[in-house]
């Protein structure tokens, strides 16, 4: 009597799974299709979009985000200065050295300028996130401004919230909104001279220390673990 062997088959390769789709991808096209070649550049990184744009069309971005794509949150806005640091400063009087003694430091050698996630031309870039409530999507928007006269329109009119930040970084950075109803002073007396935040901007703690202040960080305690370190660094 003879039986048959049942027939064996090869186990099935378990299929990939197909990428989930870009949450992104509808805001980007419709970002580009309105703003065209003044979409310098895009990068989604950390869960956000990053967006570059000509600072012509800053306030244009801003109109789309808010009135076609439903970004109806407004984060922040404020600026960079991505000038790289030098030491001693250079608008210190010269020969005046630290006030105790010792000779003037050599001045450091000056770093290549780095602008950071989708990149940038200029010193200054201004910079704003807005956020989708509905969505829970973030878009960073950062614009190239002019070194000398940097400039561009203000949001106020979209995004509320931009009124009052948009006043800061005028104040700190010298940025000029062209249309802001009340460039005012929020901080210092109105007949300040110089913008702080300019990393050329003479403070006295700069005299004696440089950019941004790296000998105030203390060393950690004997005996302080690397794991405890990294957290303390990783808190400030």
């Amino acid at each position: 009597m003879s039986s048959v062997e049942p027939e064996t088959t090869e186990a099935e390769e378990p299929t990939p799974e197909a990428p989930p789709p870009d949450p992104y991808l509808d805001v980007l096209e419709a970002l580009r299709a309105d703003l065209g070649g003044a979409l310098v550049g895009s990068l989604t990184q950390r869960g956000d979009l990053w967006v570059r744009v000509h600072p012509d069309r800053w306030k244009r971005a801003a109109e789309v985000l808010r009135h076609q794509l439903g970004f109806d949150y407004f984060c922040f806005l404020s600026a960079v200065d991505w000038m790289p640091h030098t030491w001693p400063n250079p608008k210190v009087v010269e020969g005046e050295g630290d006030g105790d003694g010792d000779a003037e430091p050599e001045p450091e050698p000056v770093a290549e300028m780095q602008t950071g996630v989708t990149g940038g031309d200029s010193r200054f870039q201004v910079l704003a996130r807005v956020y989708s409530t509905t969505r829970h999507l973030g878009v960073f928007l950062k614009a190239d401004l002019d070194a000398e006269t940097p400039r561009v329109e203000t949001w106020s009119e979209v995004y509320a919230g931009a009124d009052w930040h948009e006043r800061e970084t005028w104040e700190m950075y010298g940025f000029d909104f062209v249309g802001h109803p009340n460039l005012s002073h929020l901080y210092l007396p109105g007949d300040f001279e110089g913008f702080p935040l300019r990393k050329d901007f003479p403070l006295l703690s700069r005299e004696v220390k440089p950019w941004p202040g790296l000998v105030d960080v203390e060393g950690f305690p004997a005996g302080y673990g690397a794991e405890e370190a990294a957290a303390e660094g990783g808190a400030s």
